[in-house]
């Protein structure tokens, strides 16, 4: 049918000329060239999934040790500071902490990739269930946050790039370079402030759940989550305008502009139909990687908000000692970044032509 459809297209070639046509694709495909470039793209993938699997171990073991000096002990927490020593002994022993540290951290990390994270300490449930629990609202967050990141900074750095050296140019990199000064935790205050206190459009803290059963809802919960996600993004969009507008600037010295403006073309039409378009590249790299971060600073955040995410179960966990909910949630936060930077290498590669084996 599909040769048929491509005749009714290309009346002029015949089936002699459809099977050359075939042969000459697979011998462009089985060129050296491409087969190099094949290869290529194999040893690029077989090294950067080796240096994830050891970013990771090293991860795991750097946390594992962290946690392991750290002060206290979680079956004396447990028990209370007056407990009975035999029955603290007890307790450690039923919780597996006077295991040697190398068949703990063994056990933990086998379970760790298989999904048996083990029970909380001071919840008795499932770690796992406690994690895909804060997930539901720690994801959604730092997916807002990116999106929010995202818009703020292509339009803040093709704007100033498309004013080089004029008011605007100066007045949204002065910005960008405050945006980038302020903690994200100081902004949320601030925001809390404005929005919660003086003006009361947002509340202060608390998340209403997603589930219109229990008073909650899709709007409610996503209006909870928007000056969450303003804090956090302030920081990564000043950055992300930043870069954008140099990589704008320096596509806009290419000669397909020029020649792109003299075809009629307006300014609108260049920066935001070819211009963008080609500097992508760097922008989408440096995207990859705030998305990793803002992983990993949804913590603070939503401990300034008050709200049940992965980042306010660390903190609580921490504070009563469950060592094994912090440990594997550290650890996931971890394997998150690793991941997304994974991910990202692998893109660049594929999106940019330039890469070569010197680049490995």
């Amino acid at each position: 049918m599909a040769q048929l459809s491509c005749a009714r297209r290309l009346p002029h070639l015949n089936g002699t000329h459809f099977h050359a046509l075939h042969c000459g694709i697979y011998r462009y495909a089985r060129s050296p060239q491409n087969l190099d470039c094949l290869d290529f793209m194999s040893v690029f993938l077989a090294k950067r999934l080796l240096t994830l699997i050891a970013t990771l171990l090293g991860a795991s073991m750097l946390v594992f040790a962290v946690l392991e000096i750290l002060p206290g002990n979680a079956a004396q927490v447990l028990m209370g500071p007056d407990a009975d020593p035999q029955a603290v002994a007890a307790m450690a022993e039923q919780l597996g902490l006077n295991q040697p540290a190398l068949q703990r951290y063994t056990d933990w990390l086998l379970g760790f990739f298989t999904g048996n994270l083990g029970n909380s300490y001071a919840y008795g449930s499932p770690v796992w269930d406690l994690v895909a629990e804060r997930l539901a609202l720690t994801l959604p967050l730092a997916v807002l946050a990116m999106l929010i990141t995202t818009v703020l900074a292509l339009l803040a750095g093709v704007y100033a790039a498309s004013r080089h050296n004029k008011l605007g140019d100066v007045g949204i990199m002065g910005l960008a370079q405050l945006g980038i000064a302020i903690p994200n935790f100081w902004f949320a205050i601030l925001l809390i402030l404005l929005f919660s206190v003086k003006l009361q459009w947002f509340s202060a803290g608390g998340f209403p759940g997603w589930s219109s059963e229990f008073g909650g809802g899709f709007w409610p919960a996503l209006q909870s989550l928007l000056l969450p996600a303003i804090a956090l993004a302030v920081v990564q969009a000043a950055i992300l305008a930043r870069i954008t507008r140099s990589a704008v600037l320096e596509v806009l010295r290419e000669d397909f502009v020029r020649t792109a403006r003299a075809k009629g073309l307006s300014q609108r039409a260049v920066l935001w139909g070819h211009v963008l378009r080609n500097a992508m590249i760097p922008v989408i790299t440096v995207m990859g990687l705030q998305f990793a971060n803002l992983l990993a600073g949804t913590i603070v955040v939503e401990n300034v908000f008050y709200l049940p995410g992965l980042g306010r179960l660390i903190f609580q966990s921490i504070a009563n000692r469950d060592l094994i909910v912090v440990r594997n949630c550290v650890m996931l936060l971890a394997a998150m970044v690793i991941v997304v930077n994974f991910i990202v290498d692998v893109l660049y590669a594929i999106i940019d032509p330039r890469v070569k084996a010197s680049d490995l």
